[in-house]
Protein backbone atom coordinates (compact mmCIF):
# COMPACT_ATOMS: atom_id res chain seq x y z
CA UNK A 1 0.00 0.00 0.00
CA UNK A 2 1.30 3.38 -1.34
CA UNK A 3 -0.24 6.89 -1.55
CA UNK A 4 -0.79 7.88 -5.22
CA UNK A 5 1.30 9.80 -7.39
CA UNK A 6 0.54 13.24 -8.90
CA UNK A 7 2.36 12.57 -12.35
CA UNK A 8 1.84 16.53 -13.81
CA UNK A 9 3.16 16.20 -17.73
CA UNK A 10 3.95 19.44 -19.50
CA UNK A 11 4.99 19.94 -23.29
CA UNK A 12 4.33 22.31 -26.56
CA UNK A 13 1.62 20.81 -28.91
CA UNK A 14 3.17 18.56 -31.12
CA UNK A 15 5.43 16.93 -28.55
CA UNK A 16 3.46 13.80 -27.37
CA UNK A 17 2.56 14.31 -23.87
CA UNK A 18 -0.89 13.92 -23.97
CA UNK A 19 -0.12 10.27 -26.25
CA UNK A 20 1.82 9.00 -23.35
CA UNK A 21 -0.78 10.45 -20.64
CA UNK A 22 -3.94 8.73 -22.60
CA UNK A 23 -1.77 5.69 -23.28
CA UNK A 24 -0.92 4.94 -19.49
CA UNK A 25 -4.21 5.75 -18.41
CA UNK A 26 -5.74 3.30 -21.32
CA UNK A 27 -3.24 0.28 -19.77
CA UNK A 28 -4.50 0.80 -16.34
CA UNK A 29 -1.51 2.23 -14.79
CA UNK A 30 -3.12 5.91 -13.72
CA UNK A 31 -6.26 7.76 -13.59
CA UNK A 32 -6.33 10.58 -16.64
CA UNK A 33 -7.28 13.48 -14.81
CA UNK A 34 -9.58 15.09 -17.52
CA UNK A 35 -9.53 18.89 -17.97
CA UNK A 36 -12.16 21.13 -18.66
CA UNK A 37 -11.91 23.99 -21.01
CA UNK A 38 -13.67 26.63 -22.78
CA UNK A 39 -12.47 25.84 -26.34
CA UNK A 40 -14.72 23.71 -29.29
CA UNK A 41 -13.83 20.29 -29.55
CA UNK A 42 -11.75 19.42 -32.22
CA UNK A 43 -12.40 16.15 -34.25
CA UNK A 44 -12.82 13.09 -32.97
CA UNK A 45 -12.91 14.78 -29.72
CA UNK A 46 -15.44 13.59 -27.09
CA UNK A 47 -16.79 15.18 -23.88
CA UNK A 48 -16.22 13.49 -20.63
CA UNK A 49 -13.14 11.65 -22.39
CA UNK A 50 -10.54 14.11 -24.12
CA UNK A 51 -12.01 16.99 -21.89
CA UNK A 52 -15.00 18.48 -20.04
CA UNK A 53 -16.37 20.88 -22.53
CA UNK A 54 -17.71 24.11 -20.72
CA UNK A 55 -19.51 27.33 -21.28
CA UNK A 56 -17.53 30.30 -20.54
CA UNK A 57 -19.87 31.41 -18.15
CA UNK A 58 -19.92 27.68 -16.47
CA UNK A 59 -16.12 28.00 -16.29
CA UNK A 60 -16.10 31.07 -14.75
CA UNK A 61 -18.27 29.82 -12.06
CA UNK A 62 -16.34 27.29 -11.48
CA UNK A 63 -13.50 29.23 -10.57
CA UNK A 64 -15.67 30.88 -8.30
CA UNK A 65 -16.31 28.87 -6.21
CA UNK A 66 -13.22 27.57 -5.82
CA UNK A 67 -13.58 24.23 -7.60
CA UNK A 68 -10.39 24.07 -9.46
CA UNK A 69 -6.84 22.99 -8.19
CA UNK A 70 -5.17 24.93 -11.18
CA UNK A 71 -6.44 27.21 -14.46
CA UNK A 72 -5.17 29.07 -17.45
CA UNK A 73 -5.66 30.84 -20.30
CA UNK A 74 -4.06 29.18 -22.96
CA UNK A 75 -4.48 30.54 -27.08
CA UNK A 76 -7.51 32.20 -25.91
CA UNK A 77 -9.73 29.55 -24.28
CA UNK A 78 -9.36 28.78 -19.85
CA UNK A 79 -8.06 24.93 -18.99
CA UNK A 80 -8.57 23.98 -15.28
CA UNK A 81 -8.13 20.68 -13.28
CA UNK A 82 -11.32 19.99 -10.93
CA UNK A 83 -10.13 19.21 -7.12
CA UNK A 84 -12.54 16.20 -7.53
CA UNK A 85 -10.35 14.66 -10.63
CA UNK A 86 -7.67 14.35 -8.00
CA UNK A 87 -7.81 14.58 -4.35
CA UNK A 88 -10.11 11.09 -3.97
CA UNK A 89 -7.93 8.98 -6.28
CA UNK A 90 -4.75 9.78 -4.43
CA UNK A 91 -5.96 9.45 -1.04
CA UNK A 92 -6.90 6.07 -2.33
CA UNK A 93 -3.55 5.25 -3.55
CA UNK A 94 -4.49 5.71 -6.94
CA UNK A 95 -2.01 7.56 -9.32
CA UNK A 96 -3.10 10.30 -11.51
CA UNK A 97 -1.84 11.84 -14.85
CA UNK A 98 -2.51 14.94 -15.97
CA UNK A 99 -1.77 16.84 -19.12
CA UNK A 100 -0.90 20.40 -18.31
CA UNK A 101 0.16 23.68 -20.01
CA UNK A 102 3.19 25.48 -18.53
CA UNK A 103 0.89 27.95 -16.29
CA UNK A 104 -1.21 25.03 -14.76
CA UNK A 105 2.06 23.42 -13.88
CA UNK A 106 3.45 26.18 -12.09
CA UNK A 107 0.08 26.56 -10.39
CA UNK A 108 0.47 22.87 -8.96
CA UNK A 109 3.99 23.47 -8.33
CA UNK A 110 3.25 26.60 -5.96
CA UNK A 111 0.12 24.40 -4.20
CA UNK A 112 0.33 24.36 -0.74
CA UNK A 113 -1.88 21.51 0.42
CA UNK A 114 0.05 18.61 1.93
CA UNK A 115 -1.45 15.86 -0.40
CA UNK A 116 -0.43 17.35 -3.65
CA UNK A 117 2.82 18.41 -2.62
CA UNK A 118 3.33 15.16 -0.90
CA UNK A 119 2.77 13.29 -4.85
CA UNK A 120 3.90 15.69 -6.94
CA UNK A 121 5.94 14.91 -10.38
CA UNK A 122 7.08 17.11 -12.97
CA UNK A 123 7.56 15.89 -16.53
CA UNK A 124 8.61 17.86 -19.54
CA UNK A 125 8.70 16.22 -22.71
CA UNK A 126 10.60 17.93 -25.36
CA UNK A 127 10.51 17.40 -29.20
CA UNK A 128 13.41 16.15 -30.56
CA UNK A 129 13.77 19.63 -32.82
CA UNK A 130 12.51 22.71 -33.90
CA UNK A 131 11.37 21.14 -37.45
CA UNK A 132 9.96 18.07 -36.02
CA UNK A 133 7.39 20.03 -33.57
CA UNK A 134 6.91 21.89 -36.85
CA UNK A 135 6.45 18.53 -39.05
CA UNK A 136 4.07 17.11 -36.07
CA UNK A 137 1.94 19.88 -35.85
CA UNK A 138 1.23 20.19 -39.78
CA UNK A 139 0.71 16.22 -39.85
CA UNK A 140 -2.28 16.95 -38.13
CA UNK A 141 -3.86 18.37 -40.88
CA UNK A 142 -6.66 20.34 -38.39
CA UNK A 143 -5.03 23.62 -38.40
CA UNK A 144 -4.67 26.31 -40.35
CA UNK A 145 -1.40 27.77 -41.20
CA UNK A 146 -2.04 31.04 -39.17
CA UNK A 147 -2.70 28.18 -36.00
CA UNK A 148 0.26 26.16 -37.03
CA UNK A 149 2.74 29.54 -36.68
CA UNK A 150 0.61 30.81 -33.59
CA UNK A 151 1.34 27.11 -31.78
CA UNK A 152 4.71 27.06 -33.40
CA UNK A 153 5.82 30.26 -31.21
CA UNK A 154 3.67 29.30 -28.17
CA UNK A 155 5.67 25.81 -27.83
CA UNK A 156 9.33 27.92 -28.26
CA UNK A 157 7.77 30.06 -25.60
CA UNK A 158 6.82 26.64 -23.45
CA UNK A 159 10.01 25.05 -24.07
CA UNK A 160 12.30 27.61 -22.18
CA UNK A 161 10.56 26.57 -19.11
CA UNK A 162 11.63 22.84 -18.71
CA UNK A 163 14.59 23.77 -16.49
CA UNK A 164 11.79 24.21 -13.96
CA UNK A 165 10.68 20.47 -14.25
CA UNK A 166 11.71 17.08 -11.94
CA UNK A 167 12.49 15.43 -15.39
CA UNK A 168 12.74 15.75 -19.35
CA UNK A 169 12.43 13.58 -21.42
CA UNK A 170 13.67 14.06 -25.13
CA UNK A 171 11.51 12.69 -27.46
CA UNK A 172 12.26 9.68 -30.18
CA UNK A 173 9.94 7.29 -31.15
CA UNK A 174 6.55 6.81 -29.71
CA UNK A 175 7.60 3.20 -28.20
CA UNK A 176 10.86 4.29 -26.90
CA UNK A 177 9.54 7.84 -25.06
CA UNK A 178 6.60 5.60 -23.51
CA UNK A 179 8.92 2.99 -22.41
CA UNK A 180 11.09 5.69 -20.72
CA UNK A 181 7.74 7.60 -19.53
CA UNK A 182 6.68 4.29 -17.79
CA UNK A 183 10.17 3.34 -15.83
CA UNK A 184 9.42 7.07 -14.44
CA UNK A 185 6.52 6.08 -13.17
CA UNK A 186 7.62 2.84 -11.44
CA UNK A 187 10.42 4.32 -10.07
CA UNK A 188 7.99 6.84 -8.38
CA UNK A 189 6.33 4.07 -7.00
CA UNK A 190 9.14 2.66 -5.12
CA UNK A 191 9.36 6.00 -2.88
CA UNK A 192 9.60 4.99 0.42
CA UNK A 193 8.49 8.50 1.64
CA UNK A 194 5.14 7.03 -0.12
CA UNK A 195 5.36 3.54 1.33
CA UNK A 196 6.27 5.19 5.00
CA UNK A 197 3.31 7.78 4.91
CA UNK A 198 0.70 4.59 4.06
CA UNK A 199 2.71 2.23 6.92
CA UNK A 200 2.52 4.98 9.66
CA UNK A 201 -1.54 6.16 8.79
CA UNK A 202 -2.01 2.09 8.78
CA UNK A 203 0.14 1.87 12.33
CA UNK A 204 -1.74 4.24 13.90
Amino acid sequence: MRTGILLVVSGPSGSGKTTLCHRLADEGEAQYSISCTTRPPRPGERNGHDYHFLADADFAARVAAGEFLEHATVHGHSYGTLKSEVLGHLAAGTDVVMDLDVQGAAQIRACTDPAIRRARVDLFVMPPSENELRARLTGRATDSAEVIALRMDNALEEMRHWPRYTYRLLSTTREEDYARFKALVLAERLRVARLLEEETASNK
